[in-house]
């Protein structure tokens, strides 16, 4: 099914505030209560509402290190991918996991205390992963933008 512009309007909406009640979100979107919930239902059953969460702050959780950790497998065959993906899906440190185009086969993105705890996952897990023939990690330094809204 294609988005019209009130579907459109319906997920940025949701994107901005996740808790917005229904005869907020109607109010914005210009829709009857009714017929703002039966979108949002459709929207959600149709799978373009995946799924409703709160953003945590991690400077608040005391993980102000973001650190991106490119790696190269040893094999591109199909259980090697299969093995890596499973176990790295198990670290709780990480937040992302990309299969990418390029010279890395994958990238992580992953959050810390700091370099020490840092360290203390690349031993623990990282090190550990298997089919890995190179890491390399890069430190951010500072966030410029950052957003979990889609340009819809």
């Amino acid at each position: 099914m294609a988005l019209d512009e009130i579907d459109r309007r319906v997920l940025r909406a949701l994107q901005r505030d996740g808790r917005m009640s229904n005869a907020e979100l109607s109010e914005v979107v210009h829709l009857s209560p009714s017929a703002c919930h039966r979108r949002v239902q459709r929207l959600e059953k149709e799978g373009y509402i995946r799924d409703y969460v709160a953003l945590l702050d991690p400077r608040k959780l005391d993980m102000p290190t973001t650190v991106f950790v490119e790696i190269t497998l040893q094999a591109q065959a199909e259980e090697v991918l299969e093995a890596f993906e499973k176990s790295v899906s198990r670290i709780p440190d990480v937040l992302e996991c990309h299969l990418m185009a390029g010279t890395a086969d994958y990238l992580l993105k992953i959050v810390a205390e700091n370099t020490e705890d840092f360290a203390r996952i690349h031993r623990q897990h990282l090190a550990r992963l298997p089919g890995v023939a190179q890491m390399q990690s890069s430190f951010a330094l500072r966030t410029v933008c950052k957003t979990t809204a889609l340009p819809v």
